[in-house]
């Protein structure tokens, strides 16, 4: 495509990007008839990184009262299922076959689409588009991840319980986080480069930004990569965990212990947390980020220093643009 950049390139972007976001998206919403996702349930339907966008937004309408659950594309391919009144399809670039095709089989739900721009395949089957406008991105996706997140926020508040969060802060602060945790970030991407695997955990919102994380590993790093619950994590997935292995945690509560507990046993760990009373020990690397609003808030910015460190993971390979070497034929519509 040739709206794509090197990834670390689409990640200097970012501010620029979401101030555009911030002014498109707030624009569609001033006639957008989001009563449907107010009453709810409202299914959060993605594959891939849009997916992942789709469990940090579910998480984050939950908490503004809304009823809303992420559900892959594939798992709504059965048209007698009746999963919500309202479905939202996520799909960065648009043009995802996964969530097209669910919505395409239900015509008569109430649906919406959010992607990076407007006559996408998916804006042609939703019934109600919100495009970003992102602009230029990265394989994986940078920007038009957190476009997608910005929306399902701005969405949430229409739709929810207002948050007290003041968007119009974001871009800049992105800048300022971009910059501030840049050398912690090349820091821990030092610590789990050549690892075997890498454990990615979080919880509500994080697990989402655990899952993205995840997957960015695995496409930008070629990395065996994981997204776990938090609580679920400690229930025996950490077992295999060793000196050889990595673990990256994104929050304030109980991955803060869980990080000094895996550092303490040998295992290379990096806890993104907007906590400021700790610090960096023997195979632990903290990055700190400001707090800010809420659960996508933080997600949001949570998202930038593991951007950056798998950017570092992926440039000590060799890799520093991300071209799948076993792309598949029926993912994407044109």
């Amino acid at each position: 495509m040739t709206d794509r950049v090197p990834y670390r390139e689409a990640i200097a972007l970012q501010p620029t990007s979401l101030k555009t976001c911030l002014e498109t998206i707030s624009k569609r919403l001033e006639t957008l008839d989001v009563k449907p996702i107010s009453e709810g349930p409202v299914a959060l339907v993605g594959i891939g990184a849009s997916l992942y966008a789709a469990h940090v937004a579910a998480a984050q309408m939950r908490s503004q009262g809304l009823r809303a659950f992420p559900l892959p594309g594939g798992d709504l391919y059965d048209p007698s299922i009746d999963a919500a009144n309202a479905y939202i399809a996520f799909s960065a670039s648009g043009r995802s076959e996964e969530p097209a095709r669910a919505i395409e089989l239900r015509p008569s739900a109430e649906t919406y689409g959010i992607a990076k721009a407007g006559g996408t395949p998916i804006s042609r089957v939703v019934k109600h588009m919100i495009a970003t406008e992102s602009g230029t991105d990265s394989g994986p996706n940078t920007t038009s991840y957190l476009g997608s997140l910005l929306a399902a926020a701005l969405i949430a508040d229409k739709a929810g319980t207002p948050s007290t969060a003041n968007w119009a802060q974001l871009p800049d602060l992105v800048a300022t986080v971009l910059e501030s945790t840049a050398a912690q970030a090349e820091k821990a991407g030092r610590m789990l480069a050549g690892k075997k695997s890498i454990d990615c955990v979080g919880a509500r919102c994080a697990y989402g930004t655990a899952g993205y994380a995840a997957l960015l590993i695995r496409e930008a790093a070629r990395v065996a990569a994981q997204d776990w619950d938090t609580l679920n994590f400690l229930h025996g997935p950490m077992e295999p965990n060793d000196s050889d292995s990595g673990v990256l945690l994104f929050g304030d509560g109980r991955e803060v212990k869980l990080a000094k507990d895996l550092a303490a046993f040998g295992i290379p760990s990096v806890l993104v947390t907007s906590e400021t009373d700790i610090t960096d020990a023997e195979n632990l690397v903290v990055i700190t980020v400001p707090a800010f609003a809420n659960q996508i808030g933080a997600a949001i910015l949570q998202a930038l220093p593991a951007q950056l460190l798998i950017a570092t993971l992926s440039e000590e390979l060799g890799l520093p643009v991300c071209n799948f070497r076993y792309r598949q034929t029926d993912t994407k519509r044109d």
